[in-house]
């Protein structure tokens, strides 16, 4: 894990070794101004000259100002560090899942993956930040401490060996106890960030539906028990600052009480005042040290399992990856669809789809029909390979679309999705993603076929204008249009529409159909479609239903040869006529 994990510091590695250099040298100095000062003591005591006061106070000065500076250095370099590691580290997540397939998306819900990509980066940033800062200070600072006080308080300094195990034993309990707690606590984070992120998505739909009382019930009930779970873990952590408060008076008291006996029965002949006045503060420096090493370990607990949860994501291979020698060239837009049978994961009860044998020339225009759940997004999502068949062979171009490289099979293959996407920027940025180099000329002439340059030109800044998030300053109609003249702009071999008109009337979406026919001859288009009179005019229309094909033929012999093809068809002309 923690392997995964470094490989995200790379070009921070020098920050990474200079700061644990700082701390020591900063610890040393502190551990050896004890010492010059308890000599300072011993030597007023004796009763030295002022001179020898000042060079005392000089050494102790620069000591100090060395000390301030090395902390400082290191406080500046860890923080450098541990930034750069969780700029690299979320970088790399955001690229991990960029490759990830629909397949391994679905495995982690996307409110766990934001909560991965935010929480979980921000525990593991801070815990490495004390790991090369505070975690390599307080055993320095114990080390030294320990060596120091036995050196000026011989066995006085033997309450060490009793207060060190027992807070050990008993930071070792409170982990034992939290750790499990915290590991629930990140499940109550992506219960919570899944309740924002559907409310904030859907929020057109709840004050339409007025659940707006019920939204704030249900972020309740995911925050509430959120917090239960961090006040428990709170509840344990808590007894470490009173614990190691204990330790550190009682460290005091017995010294106070012991070195003052010692002194005043042996005239300080064994034991003097420097070395009383030393000994408490490499006693204060030894439990603070400690206090210091159980937070963090505590900041190590949690991070642990956030550690888990982004090693989970980095280690997550793609179900979906090109093969070793890739073809880089799609010969054409047929498909073959050969015995084909899908679902969409090993546990899945039944087959989404099942044994599909499907031929399509390349140009040739084919509707889909089928009822809710019939699979037909299921169908269309295995051409540029966003799934892979469970059994049987896709082929583009004549060729196994698992022989191609990913990128080049899905530059050939455009799709506009049931759910259209627009992202924030400008329409024209959203345009360019079907063609980056594309320029205003061909941004205006897609828009066009798309039958979205007039409410485009409409726009006081036209294609300038800003789109908001989910593109949600634009009709439903509006947004389909761009997303497919975002398609049209890559000039692909196959162009899948997927309900992607719905939103559009007839009219429009007649215009839409001629304009691809016309400019896209040699491109096959596939339309799916809930509307007979989207795909009448297809070369072949496909009837689906229950995950496999019922019927394929033109219009007009569907219409003579299937019932279910004309009942829909007489039902919805029969509803326009009404209109």
């Amino acid at each position: 894990m923690w392997k995964t994990l470094l490989h995200s510091i790379r070009e921070y590695k020098k920050p990474s070794i200079l700061a644990p250099i700082y701390v020591s040298a900063e610890v040393v100095i502190e551990c050896v101004i004890p010492f010059i000062t308890a000599l300072l003591v011993n030597q007023i005591k004796a009763g030295c000259t002022f001179d020898v006061v000042l060079r005392y106070g000089l050494v102790l000065l620069v000591l100090a100002s060395l000390s301030l500076n090395f902390g400082r250095l290191s406080g500046k370099t860890a923080a450098t560090a541990a930034s750069g590691f969780a700029r690299n580290l979320r970088r790399d997540l955001f690229s991990s899942i960029q490759s990830f397939s629909f397949e391994n998306i679905d495995r982690f819900s996307s409110s766990s993956l934001v909560t991965r990509l935010t929480t979980d980066v921000s525990n593991v940033q801070n815990a490495y930040m004390m790991l090369i800062r505070v975690a390599i200070r307080s055993p320095l600072m114990l080390i030294f401490a320990v060596v120091m006080s036995f050196i000026m308080g011989g066995k006085l300094a033997l309450i060490f060996v009793v207060v060190i195990p027992m807070l050990g034993i008993g930071l070792f309990f409170i982990i034992r106890s939290a750790f499990p707690i915290f590991r629930r606590v990140f499940r109550k984070y992506d219960a919570l960030n899944r309740s924002i992120q559907e409310n904030v998505q859907g929020i057109r739909v709840v004050k339409s539906f007025v659940r707006e009382e019920y939204e704030k019930q249900k972020f309740g009930t995911a925050a509430e028990e959120l917090r239960q779970e961090f006040t428990k873990a709170e509840k344990i952590l808590a007894f470490n600052g009173p614990m190691m408060q204990f330790c550190l008076y009682i460290n005091m008291i017995f010294i106070l009480t012991f070195g003052a006996y010692t002194i005043a029965t042996t005239g300080g002949l064994h034991f003097n005042v420097g070395q009383l006045s030393s000994l408490m503060i490499y006693s204060f420096q030894t439990l603070m040290s400690l206090m210091m090493l159980s937070m963090v370990f505590v900041m190590v607990t949690i991070a642990d399992e956030s550690s888990r949860r982004i090693v989970e994501v980095l280690s997550e291979k793609s179900s979906l990856t090109s093969p070793e020698h890739p073809l880089l060239e799609v010969k054409d837009g047929s498909i073959d669809f050969e015995r084909v049978s899908f679902r969409y994961s090993e546990k899945a009860e039944r087959m989404a789809l099942s044994d599909i044998d499907l031929s399509i020339r390349s140009g040739e225009t084919i509707g889909i029909l089928g009822t809710t759940g019939s699979s037909k997004t299921s169908l269309v999502q295995l051409i540029p390979r966003l799934y892979d068949a469970t059994s049987g062979v896709v082929r583009v171009g004549g060729r196994d679309v698992k022989e191609y490289d990913l990128e080049a099979l899905r530059n050939q293959v455009s799709v506009v999705l049931q759910n259209n996407v627009l992202f924030s920027g400008t329409i024209a940025e959203n345009l360019r993603w079907g063609n980056p180099q594309a320029s205003e000329e061909e941004l205006r002439h897609a828009c066009e076929l798309a039958q979205a340059d007039e409410f485009i030109r409409s726009f006081p800044q036209g294609y300038e204008t800003h789109i908001e998030q989910g593109g949600t300053n634009v009709s439903g109609g509006q947004k389909q249009r761009l997303c497919i003249a975002r398609a049209l702009l890559k000039k692909p071999r196959i162009l899948i529409l997927d309900d992607s008109t719905s939103a559009v009337d007839t009219h429009t979406d007649a215009k839409i159909r001629i304009a691809l026919r016309e400019y896209l001859p040699d491109t096959t288009k596939i339309i799916i479609a809930q509307r007979v009179a989207s795909v009448m005019d297809a070369d072949r229309i496909v009837l689906m239903d229950k995950g496999g094909i019922t019927a394929v033929g033109s219009h007009e012999q569907l219409l003579q040869s299937n019932a279910v093809y004309r009942e829909v068809y007489e039902s919805q002309n029969k509803a326009g006529e009404q209109k």
